[in-house]
């Protein structure tokens, strides 16, 4: 193994990367994929779990430890703990995650936890039925089912991802944290991104600074600083009394460039290096027209050495182009 690790040009550690396994979802978020959205990866396209795992063994030569599993919604990826056994038994990775909707966890989360998934994130931006449907076009118990389920198969820490977005779900911000209070979740809160035309439109409209949040939480609750094991951007406090953190994901208002720690896998085998930069590297020609290992490897320095400074969402909003289901959570 490289005990160096995965540098970029701008001397950040590269220890996480996050592997999207599907570019479909069961849910339509409205800020993440329009309704009626066709446009799908083909299957023939996706990398298989063999070629997904050859990835993540070489990343892991190279000095990766994190990897998170997330799509669209991994989820409806058929196998799914399958291949989170295999990643989980690779040399160098030593910490497995999965993002999810949670629509179909009750039926999986026994499976993911005996494949070696440890900690998951569970998006929920509102716990009232009807907005759930205005937001999301689905059921809002399937969700709580599946989100008590990983309760039971032991999951640790489950962390709720709220994207709060004004007019829609800010005025929930409290009883959020007061449901994660009750079931002993950690909280983050999410502030929209412009990616893509569905993401520029729910930012402009909707886009809630979360200092302001903050600042409103800090009235209701005794917010002391907190920290959270992870490879992830957000910055912590911790509701005094009680075990319980919250996060605050600020990619607009607070950016975390100078420590992004992570790239991007996605579905088709494209090594995406920043969510809100084009930068990218396609590893699947080379996985099919029957690289070596060591020719791998070099690709992927190859597309780490690509990875920007920083973001251009206040700058460029207009320039991402793909949405966030395409890309990988």
């Amino acid at each position: 193994m490289n005990d160096r690790g995965l540098t970029d040009p701008f001397g950040r550690k590269i220890e996480y990367v996050r592997v999207s396994v599907t570019d479909r979802c069961d849910l339509r978020c409205f800020y993440c994929m329009p309704e009626g959205f066709r446009d799908f990866e083909v299957p023939e396209h996706w990398l298989t779990f063999d070629e997904v795992e050859r990835v993540m063994a070489a990343f892991g030569r190279l000095g990766t430890r994190r990897v998170r599993l997330t799509g669209g919604e991994p989820l409806v990826r058929h196998g799914l703990p399958e291949l989170a056994a295999r990643l989980n038994a690779l040399p160098g990775i030593d910490d497995l995650s999965l993002s999810t909707n949670a629509v179909r966890l009750a039926k999986h989360a026994d499976a993911l936890a005996a494949g070696g998934v440890e900690r998951i994130n569970v998006s929920l931006d509102t716990l009232r039925p009807e907005v759930f449907k205005r937001v999301t076009g689905g059921k809002l118990e399937k969700v709580l089912d599946g989100l008590m389920a990983a309760k039971r198969a032991g999951f640790d820490p489950i962390k709720i991802n709220m994207v709060v977005m004004g007019g829609i779900n800010d005025n929930e911000v409290g009883d959020m944290v007061d449901f994660c209070i009750e079931h002993g979740f950690t909280l983050r809160f999410i502030e929209t991104m412009p990616m893509g035309d569905t993401g520029r439109e729910a930012n402009e409209g909707h886009y809630v600074n979360l200092q302001e949040v903050r600042r409103d939480l800090e009235q209701r609750f005794d917010l002391i600083p907190g920290v959270m094991p992870g490879g992830g951007p957000a910055r912590y406090a911790q509701v005094a009394g009680t075990d319980i953190r919250i996060g605050f994901i600020t990619p607009i208002s607070q950016h975390f460039c100078d420590t992004c720690n992570r790239v991007r896998l996605s579905v088709d085998g494209t090594i995406h290096t920043c969510l809100g930069n084009e930068h990218s590297l396609a590893l699947r020609p080379r996985l099919r027209d029957g690289c070596s290992d060591a020719e791998l490897e070099e690709a992927i320095l190859e597309a780490i050495a690509l990875k920007p400074e920083r973001h251009e969402f206040n700058e460029r909003p207009e320039k991402i182009m793909r949405f966030m289901s395409m890309t990988g959570g």
